[in-house]
């Protein structure tokens, strides 16, 4: 039954119980309204109406927007049950790989370079056949070792080549005195050419074993005059390479070697405080 029509008989019944008539109004009644008439029930009815209806199709907006937001929030959640899937299946995949003993780590340069002695720019090198020590300027810049001599005669005993030479030094060198003017004879090994601004020269190379701190081996030294320079040996990289390593804030980090009828190593830090001038090559 629509609305009106209830209201309508609710009216209607409402009257009837008052006995369809109407009291004389009291003077204190005045105040009250009289009773609405039909027409102006029938249009409040139909305002209430519309609002109903207004109020009906904002609810069902409403509801028709919440279903699809629960719409759009259903395919959220079931894309991201998907994601959670693929996570879970690379989670596993990780912890399989990382069940499964490491692999073996290449070895580090560091410890090739632990193995390596440290050198300073300059330090003192032995001759144990010789029997004397020198002072010696570590040059990575030079290929080979060289020795400071002088009276360099080459000469031949049972069909090779020997050289008889003196060690080129000046007062100021530190050296075994009985060894300063001893001849010394050695066997050429070698022969290197050098090609200065004078022109080119060929020198002979003589092996010598020598000893620098825990180093002890056979080098090959080309003979030179190095009386002008301040350090009679020059050890260059190819005596360095693949055992000594080079730092050049330092010097002389090993022992002074000690012989008969030298100082003791001990007093090698004054023999050290002469050095002052630079070493020019």
């Amino acid at each position: 039954m629509p609305i009106r029509n209830v209201m309508l008989a609710f009216t209607a019944g409402m009257l009837l119980l008052g006995g369809c008539a109407l009291q004389p109004q009291s003077p204190d009644e005045s105040r009250f309204d009289a009773l609405v008439t039909t027409p102006q029930l029938d249009s409040r009815l139909s305002a209430l109406e519309d609002s109903l209806a207004q109020r009906c199709e904002s609810d069902a907006d409403r509801l028709e927007s919440h279903t699809a937001r629960l719409d759009e929030v259903g395919e959220s959640v079931n894309a991201m049950s998907g994601t959670l899937g693929s996570l879970r299946a690379e989670i596993k995949n990780l912890g399989d790989e990382t069940s499964a003993p490491p692999a073996d780590c290449p070895t580090s340069d560091i410890e090739a370079l632990e193995n390596k002695t440290l050198l300073g720019r300059t330090e003192w090198v032995g001759f144990p056949t010789i029997g004397t020590y020198l002072k010696a300027r570590i040059d990575s810049g030079a290929n080979t070792a060289s020795i400071s001599a002088k009276d360099i005669t080459e000469f031949e005993r049972e069909g090779e080549n020997w050289v008889r030479f003196n060690l080129a030094l000046d007062e100021d060198d530190t050296v075994i005195d009985s060894v300063r003017d001893k001849p010394i004879e050695a066997e050429i090994t070698r022969r290197v050419r050098i090609v200065q601004a004078s022109g080119e020269e060929s020198r002979p190379v003589i092996t010598l074993l020598m000893r620098l701190g825990p180093i002890k081996q056979n080098v090959d030294f080309t003979l030179n005059d190095r009386s002008h320079l301040d350090y009679p040996v020059l050890l260059g990289r190819r005596f360095m390479l693949d055992i000594a390593l080079i730092d050049v804030s330092q010097s002389y980090l090993h022992e002074r070697p000690e012989y008969p009828g030298g100082e003791s190593a001990d007093s090698a830090a004054q023999d050290e405080a002469r050095d002052g001038k630079d070493d020019k090559e």
